[in-house]
Parts: structure tokens; sequence; C-alpha cells
């Protein structure tokens, strides 16, 4: 993967061999795929489609 990273952001990474850029690139991609995952889950979209029009009925759905 190729990224575009602007200069002035680039000159400020030069400045700090010491961290490992490509290993905080893959936690942030982890981290934001997870994200992306968790809302299209299900029975989460369910919740939310019917919080809205009931809370009370909502709110049963998570006592797990």
């Amino acid at each position: 993967m190729t990224l575009a990273i602007p200069e002035q952001l680039y000159s400020v990474m030069k400045r700090h061999p010491e961290i490992k850029w490509t290993e905080i690139m893959r936690i942030a991609l982890r981290q934001k795929t997870a994200q992306i995952e968790k809302q299209r889950d299900p029975l989460r979209e369910y919740a939310l489609k019917h919080a809205a029009e009931d809370w009370t009925a909502a709110d049963e759905l998570f006592e797990f």
C-alpha cells in the first residue's frame, strides 16, 4: 500500500525515526476497520432502528 502524505507531516515524521510509522498505520487501520465493522453489526442496527421508535424496547435488547 502506498500513502500520499503531505510534505509538512512527512517532515515531522522524519524527525522521529525511533517511531515505527508502519506499525502506527497498522494499528490505525485495524481500529478503523473494527469501527466500520461494528457499525454494520446487524444486532446493533436493529437496536438503533428500534431505539428511535421505543427506547424501552431497545434497553431490553442489551440485557444479555
